[in-house]
C-alpha cells in the first residue's frame, strides 16, 4: 500500500487540501451553529431519504458534532486539532487527505450497505424509521478518534499533557481511545457496530501498510513532507518577476537571485523554516531559519 500511495502522491499530490484538519474544526464550528438553530435534521445521513431525493445529505452530516458543546468538547477539539496538525506535518497533505477522506468514504459506504441489508422486505414506512436510526450514528466522531491511534503507531513514546493536566504517552491515550470505542460498540446496536468499525477501517489500512516502519524513518518522512508540502505551495503560489519585468519560477529568499541570474543556479525549500521560502545553492545551508 505504502508504494501505492508513493505512485497516487507523485500524480495527484498537487491537488491535495492544505490545512485540512483546520477545515474540520471549522465543519464543527457550522455544526454547532446549526444545532443551535435546530436545523441538524436537516443534514443528517439518512439513506431512505437520500434515496427519495435529498441527495445532499451524502455529505451534509460532515458538519453535525456528536455530542453537544461543553468543555470538555472544547478540549477535545484542540486535542484532535494538535493531533491533527501533527499528522499533516509527518505525513505531508496529500497522505493525510487520503486517511480523512478515506475514513469518510468508508463511513457513507457502511450506513448504506448497513440500511440496504437492515431494510430489506420491509415498506417505506420502516425504511424511513431504520434510515432515521441510522443517522444518530453517522459522523465524523469515529473518524477523528481514529488520529490518536494513527499518531500513537507514528509516535508511542510521545508525552502529552493529556486534558491538559496529566502527562501521559501517546500510546497510552490509544488505549484509552480505544476502550472508549469498544464500550461505544457494545453499548449500541448492530447496526451502529458496524458503522463504527467501517469508519474506521483507514486506521486499519494505514497500521497495515506502517506497521513495519520505524520511528526514524517517519521523522525522515516528516522532513520529506515538509519539503514537499513546500515545493507544492510555490507551485500554486505562482512565479515571481525579476526587476526588468521578466517571469522567473524561483527566487532565493537571501540574496533575491533568480534563475535568469544564472542558469546553473539550483533551488531548493528550506524544511526547517516556518513558511514557504526557497533559498539558492550559496544560501541554502547558511541561512538563518525564519
Amino acid at each position: 500500500m505504502g508504494n501505492w500511495l508513493n505512485k497516487m502522491e507523485q500524480k495527484f499530490g498537487r491537488y491535495a487540501i492544505p490545512n485540512l484538519t483546520t477545515l474540520i474544526i471549522f465543519t464543527y464550528v457550522i455544526g454547532y451553529a446549526l444545532r443551535f438553530i435546530g436545523f441538524t435534521s436537516f443534514i443528517t445521513f439518512n439513506p431512505y431519504l437520500i434515496m427519495h431525493g435529498q441527495v445532499w445529505r451524502i455529505i451534509s452530516w460532515i458538519f453535525i458534532p456528536r455530542y453537544e458543546l461543553d468543555i470538555f468538547s472544547l478540549i477535545m477539539i484542540f486535542f484532535y486539532y494538535w493531533i491533527g496538525t501533527s499528522l499533516e506535518r509527518v505525513w505531508g497533505d496529500f497522505r493525510y487527505n487520503v486517511y480523512v477522506f478515506s475514513g469518510i468514504l468508508f463511513t457513507i459506504v457502511g450506513a448504506f450497505a448497513v440500511y440496504l441489508f437492515g431494510s430489506s422486505g420491509g415498506n417505506d414506512y420502516m425504511g424511513l424509521i431504520f434510515g432515521s436510526a441510522i443517522s444518530n450514528y453517522v459522523s465524523t466522531y469515529y473518524i477523528t478518534m481514529s488520529l490518536p491511534l494513527a499518531f500513537a503507531a507514528t509516535y508511542p513514546d510521545v508525552e502529552i499533557m493529556f486534558q491538559f493536566i496529566f502527562p501521559l504517552k501517546m500510546k497510552y491515550v490509544a488505549l484509552i481511545d480505544i476502550a472508549f470505542i469498544i464500550y461505544d460498540a457494545y453499548r449500541y446496536p448492530w447496526f451502529a457496530k458496524v458503522i463504527i468499525f467501517i469508519s474506521m477501517l483507514n486506521f486499519v489500512l494505514f497500521w497495515l501498510s506502517t506497521k513495519n516502519i520505524s520511528v526514524a524513518g517517519f521523522k525522515q518522512q516528516q522532513r520529506k513532507s515538509s519539503y514537499m508540502n513546500a515545493a507544492r505551495r510555490g507551485k500554486r503560489e505562482g512565479s515571481y518577476q525579476s526587476s526588468d519585468g521578466r517571469i522567473t519560477k524561483h527566487k532565493c529568499a537571501v540574496c533575491g537571485r533568480t534563475e535568469l541570474d544564472d542558469p546553473m543556479l539550483e533551488f531548493r525549500f528550506c524544511s526547517k523554516c516556518n513558511g514557504n521560502y526557497e533559498y539558492c545553492q550559496d544560501h541554502l545551508f547558511t541561512h538563518t531559519h525564519k
